[in-house]
């Protein structure tokens, strides 16, 4: 079987995410600034591989199983370690769980649509979700060296990040209700068949 270029992209954020963990934990400026890269290029790849898939008609089964995973493994990923060292911290760790939990459902309820043929298509707003939720860990992984590029007043790159990853959880909260209508409804009508 031949591999398709989009889903190269989508092995490569899979194998990203060891390389991530090891550069989160070097010291200073580069334990700040390699993550970040590395989390940057998996998120752009994570649009990429989607856009060249669609233009060159390469979708793929692969690329439609390994694509979802590699988003929630980085994802997870980085939450966890940005809880771990307290960049994340204190009632902000409700965000990361939201955001966790909903990859979670909507990967249930995609697998168990897809037994029924149903489609659960990604819309504007989860798009949108996906971006400020990108942008938000990019910022937070950035740590003092963030900091100090991006800093006036009270806002901070840590506190800019933790407010668009409040943002996102709230826009995550929206759009898991709106699929998991969906799938309540699509149930619902399998069982008075």
């Amino acid at each position: 079987m031949k591999i398709k270029f989009p889903n190269y992209l989508t092995i490569g954020r899979i194998i990203i995410v060891p390389f991530f963990v090891l550069a989160y934990y070097l010291p200073g400026f580069y334990g700040d600034i390699i993550p970040f890269t590395l989390f940057v290029v998996a998120s752009f790849t994570d649009f990429l591989d989607g856009l060249l898939a669609r233009l060159y008609k390469e979708e793929s089964k692969l690329g439609e199983l390994l694509d979802p995973i590699a988003d929630k493994i980085i994802v997870a990923t980085a939450l966890i370690l940005l809880v771990m060292d307290g960049t994340i911290k204190n009632y902000e760790v409700i965000a990361a769980i939201i955001i966790s939990t909903r990859e979670i459902l909507i990967s249930g309820l995609r697998e168990f649509l897809a037994k029924g043929q149903v489609n659960l298509p990604v819309s504007g707003l989860a798009k949108l979700k996906t971006f400020l939720q990108m942008f938000s860990i990019s910022l937070l992984l950035t740590g003092e060296t963030g900091n100090k590029i991006i800093n006036f007043q009270d806002y901070n790159a840590q506190t800019i990040g933790i407010i668009l990853l409040w943002l996102s959880a709230f826009i995550t909260l929206y759009t898991a209700y709106d699929y998991l209508r969906k799938g309540i409804d699509h149930a619902i009508s399998e069982d008075n068949k």
